[in-house]
């Protein structure tokens, strides 16, 4: 499909109702296809708003916080620490296949608070079954010092990116990181149980290599969508270059892109369990998928990502998530829901004018937020514009 037919095969919220969630009792938008800006003073709320819209794909939000930190601030709690009431999100949706009613939030069960979804109505288990409906990236703030800051960051930048086209990625990383951690304080005991490690290593090897094997394939098609794309925007948002440091010793490196996965597996494993004298000294796996790092460079500088200046690092950013963007509409046919904080605020016009005239070409339906409408000036009646106050939502002519 050609950029230019994007517009034909639409992803957009229609409808939006946020209900007990961070500091609205209860809001209400009516929307159409078009970019959506949001325009208020710090602390009104316009970031609230995109988190909820991050609720409607699978996985943790936008902030990626626990499920009770999202309700409400005055709302009460129980003996147990449990909120009272729930928080809700629900949105009708847009979809290359049709409309969609969605929902989800919080509810009760005897083991705690317990994420709920629905589907038309219908509930589903787990917020998985969301991926088949909406596919959504973010940029926030936070995310600004992506490059010059831990691998950390980078990593769940990457994984959010493979969760994007593997709805299972998030799960086999839960269940590693789980593993993981039973190992290390196994091997802080005195006395080892070798079968208890070699089954845990077991998991790890099983995890580990599925895990680097998803972010290998996602950096190989995002690095051919890069190279494919020519457009104006890439003067404004320079083209990267991207690759992955695995976060394995180079003897299971060696074999992800070429031997079969079980033998990866296997040899994975056998480093795990040689190194266990080593990593219970520092109590840590010192070999791993969680050790890996996305690597990124300025192309037309041929410059590490770290060493550009501020300005350099937030376009080439913009530019990475633009072509992940990309990436959903060949794969899907339809653009994901870009949620893009304060964005405009540290562009200059002509960065703007190019951001805005590619979420254009793309077709999506960006959700941006900023303190002064002067910034989206340029965008006229191509967007939607609100002005977000005290918990309210006003839609603007």
């Amino acid at each position: 499909m050609s950029e230019g037919a994007h517009a034909a095969a639409r992803l957009a919220v229609l409808r939006l109702v946020v209900t007990g969630f961070r500091n609205y009792g209860r809001a209400a938008m009516a929307l159409d296809a078009r970019p959506v800006v949001l325009v208020g003073e710090n602390g009104a709320g316009k970031t609230n708003i995109l988190e909820a819209l991050s609720f409607l794909t699978p996985g943790r939000g936008l902030r990626g916080v626990r499920l009770s930190d999202v309700s409400t601030r005055d709302m009460s709690r129980d003996e147990a620490g449990q909120t009272t009431q729930p928080w809700g999100v629900a949105a009708t949706v847009m979809t290359p296949d049709g409309t969609v009613d969605l929902g989800t939030g919080i509810g009760r069960t005897s083991d705690g608070d317990k994420r709920v979804v629905k589907v038309d109505g219908a509930a589903k288990s787990g917020s998985g079954v969301l991926g088949q409906f909406v596919r959504g990236l973010w940029l926030t703030p936070q995310m600004d010092r992506l490059f010059i800051e831990g691998a950390g960051g980078r990593r769940r930048f990457l994984d959010r990116m493979v969760l994007g086209f593997d709805a299972g990625h998030s799960s086999r990383v839960s269940s590693y990181e789980k593993a993981m951690r039973e190992r290390t304080r196994l091997l802080a005991e005195d006395n080892w149980n070798a079968s208890w490690l070699s089954a845990l290593e077991g998991q790890m090897a099983e995890h580990g290599v599925a895990i680097a094997l998803a972010r290998t394939h996602l950096i190989g098609q995002l690095k051919a969508a890069i190279a494919e794309h020519e457009g104006p925007s890439d003067t404004a948002f320079p083209k990267a270059q991207v690759a992955l440091a695995s976060g394995f010793s180079d003897e299971v490196d060696a074999r992800l892109g070429s031997a079969a996965s079980v033998d990866v597996e296997d040899a994975y494993a056998a480093r795990l369990k040689s190194a266990r004298g080593r990593d219970a000294a520092a109590g840590r796996a010192l070999e791993g998928p969680h050790r890996a790092d996305m690597l990124v460079r300025h192309a037309p500088k041929n410059m590490d990502a770290q060493a550009c200046s501020t300005g350099e690092q937030k376009a080439l950013l913009i530019g990475l998530v633009l072509a992940n963007a990309r990436l959903h509409c060949a794969s899907f046919g339809a653009p994901p829901l870009l949620l893009l904080d304060e964005v405009a605020a540290h562009l200059d016009a002509r960065r703007r004018t190019a951001l805005f005239d590619e979420l254009e070409r793309l077709g999506a339906q960006a959700w941006m937020t900023g303190t002064d409408a002067s910034l989206f000036e340029n965008l006229g009646d191509r967007a939607q514009l609100f002005n977000v106050a005290h918990g309210e939502i006003t839609p603007q002519a």
